[in-house]
């Protein structure tokens, strides 16, 4: 196998999308007063794709498990480097989801996906569980961003300076 399938690269891209997304609808929104018109709405959104994209990582992984991926190339040390990220940024994103939902439900309300459907709120588990998921929230993501552009900075390094197939498959 020399490409990843259609639905892989779709999952990949879209993914891609969201974590740059939402890590910038984030990093705005920290910044919103509470006179701001935004100040509610930018929130609800940035729930709303992110529990789709709980939805689409979950799809994502189980297309991972059933169907077959090329292999990766590069040195020894690169090949474990790649899947000790991929595995990386899967926890990360992990973490983000709950972490997220940890902030949204510590006052026992649930999270409206676009007004279509609302995830239950299960409430409060710890004292200042809002904050302390808030910091999780945080870490997570501005290490998912960056583990994320170490990706991307690697997959133009295996395009232009190895001059692999690496970069190839995945478009």
């Amino acid at each position: 196998m020399t490409k990843y399938n259609t639905l892989a690269k779709s999952f990949h891209w879209l993914s891609a999308i969201m974590v740059i997304g939402l890590f910038a609808a984030g990093y705005w929104m920290v910044d919103l007063s509470y006179y701001s018109e935004w100040y509610q709405t930018a929130p609800h959104w940035h729930k709303s794709f992110g529990l789709c994209f709980v939805l689409i990582t979950l799809g994502r992984l189980i297309w991972k498990l059933i169907s077959n991926a090329p292999k990766i190339e590069g040195s020894a040390f690169e090949k474990k480097a790649a899947t000790y990220a991929h595995y990386l940024v899967y926890i990360l994103l992990f973490t983000m989801f709950l972490s997220g939902y940890l902030i949204s439900t510590a006052d026992g309300r649930g999270i409206a996906i676009f007004n279509w459907l609302e995830v239950p709120g299960l409430g409060s588990f710890i004292e200042n569980q809002e904050d302390l998921a808030g910091q999780v929230h945080e870490y997570a993501a501005y290490v998912l961003i960056g583990l994320s552009s170490l990706h991307a900075l690697a997959a133009l390094k295996h395009h232009f300076i190895n001059k692999d197939n690496t970069l190839k498959k995945m478009l």
